[in-house]
């Protein structure tokens, strides 16, 4: 049996370019007439990576290894494909469509030797027992690093969307003005506290006026941010106004015991101008 099983593993990997084509063409027959002109100058590197990932398979048995150590290369080789394909821009329900064809064309190229060398049932059993697992943990390792990278990609869209949205705006030399709009969450904050300081040292900043009148929910969490921004900013020798403080938000702010003793505020941005003499 052992030799049949390292027979077949070198079967696979000797006709891994056979299969990998009639993978590829068996999924270009679902391709749309665009899609399929848009793979067409990458189609020989398709090819090439479908048999190079067939061909896995085959050294696997070939060679015998142990179940931790050809999971540990099916995971490898599934990480580094789904970050790949994930940047191509396919979809993952497009992507996995692959799954049931290489299942296919491996095992019909594993039947045709088995039908010319008259194989074991031992032995197909044996390499099913090998062949089935991995291609199912190919498919999870691949889903697993795609999803992780639009994960990554998600956030790093979040983070510069909330960017734009603290954007401190110059309006004299060592003036300026920092609106608000929208709810302030944990993530949010964060960068508030970052973008605005970091901001305030590159403008050589010495008067800021922090403009809530775009801010609709003020809760603890809110307004101690605020504040703790105010302070590092005064740490910074940059000196603040907060304004548009609606009625309905000041009562709120108060109902939360916040203290204004220390902190100056102004009706409006006009007025924060006039004191500031802009």
């Amino acid at each position: 049996m052992e030799n049949e099983i390292v027979f077949l593993g070198e079967r696979i990997i000797a006709n891994k370019f056979l299969i990998a084509k009639d993978v590829n063409d068996s999924r270009l027959v679902e391709y749309t007439d665009l899609e399929r002109e848009q793979v067409a100058p990458f189609e020989q590197e398709i090819i090439n990576i479908r048999a190079n990932f067939i061909g896995i398979f085959g050294e696997i048995l070939k060679n015998r290894l142990g179940e931790e150590e050809s999971f540990e290369i099916i995971s490898k080789w599934g990480m580094e494909t789904g970050e790949m394909i994930y940047k191509t821009g396919a979809s993952l329900e497009e992507a996995l469509k692959d799954t049931r064809y290489y299942r296919s064309y491996i095992w019909r190229a594993i039947k045709d030797e088995v039908m010319s060398n008259n194989i074991s049932m031992e032995t197909i059993f044996t390499i099913g027992s090998i062949i089935d697992p991995l291609m199912d943990h190919a498919a999870y390792a691949f889903s697993l690093a795609y999803i992780k990278n639009f994960e990554q990609n998600m956030t790093k869209a979040k983070e510069a969307l909330i960017e734009l949205s603290v954007p401190v705006v110059p309006l004299k030399k060592g003036y300026a003005i920092l609106p608000l709009i929208g709810n302030l969450d944990t993530e949010r904050a964060r960068i508030l506290m970052e973008e605005t300081t970091n901001t305030a040292l590159r403008l050589n900043l010495e008067k800021l006026i922090i403009d809530i009148s775009g801010v609709y929910i003020v809760d603890t969490m809110v307004a101690d941010q605020i504040f703790k921004l105010i302070d590092a900013l005064k740490l910074l020798g940059v000196e603040t106004i907060l304004t548009g403080v609606r009625p309905e938000v000041a009562q709120t702010m108060i109902g939360l015991g916040v203290d204004f003793s220390g902190i100056k505020v102004a009706t409006n941005v006009e007025r924060a101008m006039i004191e500031f003499h802009i």
